[in-house]
């Protein structure tokens, strides 16, 4: 069923996973809390008065302690409310986080691979702590204002009824109308500041990354003028932001005085009628100093509503058809079946707006070892993810059993060398780690380092090279559970007798195991080694989408095929010039 027309705010809702248990005692506590700061202020203008009258001391003594217990008691509660509201808050950012990768990692990346780095950075951030703070910044304080507000009338209204109800229409004006206000004129400002605030976070993650490059390319300048644009313009939203808080905060202090001056001029006559003491004029003036307190957060907590609800839209936007739903969702095109590890069936590979590759089928059984060849830019890396079911086929049928896509520049986490290995298995040891370590190669850079396997990485593998990243990945590839293993690029940065050597070790992996492996590869010296290439190139007419032009066995195609046999000349020549 299409949820085009749902709040996104609600689709996500769910995935904070919110005891609503929680939030009610959270609400409880803020509203005591505040409750004594009303009692604070009736108690203390009931003291003020009567001690003006000079009445004997004893009289005086109940209200005294009443000041001190509802002084030290709202202190007490505010902290209580705190940590119970921040706890919710907390647990829902952290539930929504796991939520939120679950899904991305279950779903298709066809909402993500577009997204610059730092775009995604501020959607899995800033955007999940806005969603976070609808809860403790905008629930909680509404619930409290609710209770406190209408205890605060039934408080004025048992001395003076018509205070009561000047109070409850000046606390409605307060706390309906300006937050409404604020509502209304942050829509732009919050959808502005979201989008500022993702384009902020990309260029400087940008610079921070590329800046050396940047500067070869002579971009740096250019890119440093678009950081701060950005930042200008996330400026203007925030000093817009500025101007509402403002308009709200007026609006709040004219409720207030006007509350006071009515409950004044309405309490005198009453005091002059003898309906109403003048300590009772006290409590029904001053209280309301104390109640607005209560009203005061709702049109902050309306522009957290609205600044809520526009992080919701962007985390939407990565989900494929709303939050858990995606996690038990097969991407369209792709069936599993057991009778084969995988097949491809008149497969289109591509992205939402086009079709990369076209017409491709492909059968990988038990020991198979397949590579995919071509030009940069052909379509390799698409045709994989849409193997892996990372990407739907746009036609044809995908029927895949546990295939893992290994990118080129997979992630390599900022903790021990152990541990980046157990991503792809839980219970690897020791020994299994050494092993496989050993099969791409690196049992000698092992061997070198300080702490062996416990060694600490670098944040995503900083303090490694580029050769050292790619086996490290295909290392941890061969550690997986999964039967298929979609490889793209392993001889990126390597040697030509490393690169060879590894291609090598995937494909005895594959048959030693009963598994399966594609290898995508520029590099046509270690395709002797697969039992088929697959080698893509333009259409007939030299245009539109790639399609497998010849496949075969690597010495058949040397025989048949003149680009890949130009293509391996050029190779071979490169390398004894080397």
């Amino acid at each position: 069923m299409s949820r085009a027309g749902v709040d996104p705010l609600r689709r996500v809702l769910p995935m904070l996973e919110v005891r609503w248990t929680r939030v009610a005692r959270a609400v409880a506590l803020g509203t005591l809390a505040l409750g004594f700061s009303v009692g604070l202020a009736a108690a203390a203008a009931w003291l003020i008065a009567r001690a003006s009258q000079m009445p004997p001391v004893l009289q005086l003594s109940v209200a005294t302690v009443g000041v001190r217990a509802f002084g030290t008691g709202r202190g007490v509660l505010r902290y209580l409310e705190r940590l119970a509201s921040h706890d919710v808050a907390l647990r829902g950012m952290a539930a929504l986080r796991a939520n939120l990768y679950d899904a991305l990692a279950r779903g298709p990346v066809t909402r993500v691979i577009s997204l610059r780095r730092g775009d995604l950075l501020a959607r899995v951030g800033t955007d999940v702590d806005a969603v976070g703070d609808v809860v403790v910044r905008a629930l909680i304080p509404a619930g409290v204002a609710v209770c406190v507000g209408l205890g605060s009338v039934v408080l004025v209204g048992i001395f003076l009824p018509a205070a009561g109800l000047t109070l409850l229409g000046c606390l409605l004006l307060t706390g309906v109308l300006a937050p409404w206000l604020a509502s209304r004129s942050a829509a732009s400002v919050e959808r502005r500041g979201a989008a500022a605030r993702a384009e902020v976070t990309g260029r400087a993650l940008e610079l921070l990354e590329d800046g050396q490059q940047l500067r070869v390319a002579g971009r740096l300048d250019d890119r440093l003028a678009g950081l701060r644009a950005a930042d200008a313009r996330l400026t203007r939203s925030t000093d817009d932001g500025a101007r509402i808080s403002g308009t709200s905060a007026a609006i709040d202090a004219g409720a207030q005085t006007l509350a006071v001056l009515c409950s004044l001029l309405l309490g005198l006559p009453a005091v002059a009628a003898g309906t109403l003491t003048p300590v009772e004029l006290a409590v029904v003036v001053l209280t309301p100093l104390a109640v607005f307190e209560a009203t005061s957060t709702l049109p902050a907590a309306a522009v957290q509503l609205r600044r809520s609800r526009e992080a919701a839209r962007r985390l939407v936007a990565l989900l494929p058809d709303g939050s858990r739903d995606v996690s038990d969702a097969q991407p369209t095109g792709v069936r599993h079946t057991s009778d084969t590890l995988l097949d491809l069936d008149a497969v289109d590979a591509g992205w939402a707006d086009r079709t990369v590759v076209e017409g491709v089928d492909l059968t990988l059984r038990p020991g198979s070892v397949v590579a995919l060849a071509g030009p940069s830019g052909v379509g390799k890396t698409t045709l994989l993810l849409t193997a892996a079911g990372l990407l739907p086929a746009r036609s044809g049928t995908v029927r895949a059993g546990d295939a893992l896509f290994v990118a080129e520049d997979g992630h390599l986490f900022g903790t021990t060398v152990l541990e980046n290995l157990r991503v792809a298995r839980s219970d690897v040891t020791a020994q299994d780690a050494h092993d496989a370590l050993a099969a791409v190669g690196l049992d000698a850079w092992l061997a070198a380092l300080p702490d062996g396997l416990e060694t600490m990485l670098g944040p995503d593998g900083a303090d490694v090279s580029g050769g050292e990243r790619r086996r490290l990945l295909v290392a941890r590839a061969l550690l997986a559970p999964a039967r298929v293993l979609l490889v793209d690029e392993p001889a990126e940065h390597l040697d030509a007798a490393t690169a060879d050597a590894l291609v090598a070790t995937l494909a005895t992996h594959a048959r030693e195991t009963g598994g399966a492996v594609v290898v995508a590869s520029h590099r046509l010296t270690p395709l002797t080694v697969a039992d088929e290439v697959l080698l893509l190139g333009a259409g007939a007419d030299g245009s539109g989408p790639a399609r497998v032009v010849a496949r075969g066995p690597h010495d058949a195609l040397l025989r048949d095929a003149p680009d890949y046999a130009w293509s391996a000349g050029q190779e071979r020549a490169a390398g004894l010039a080397g």
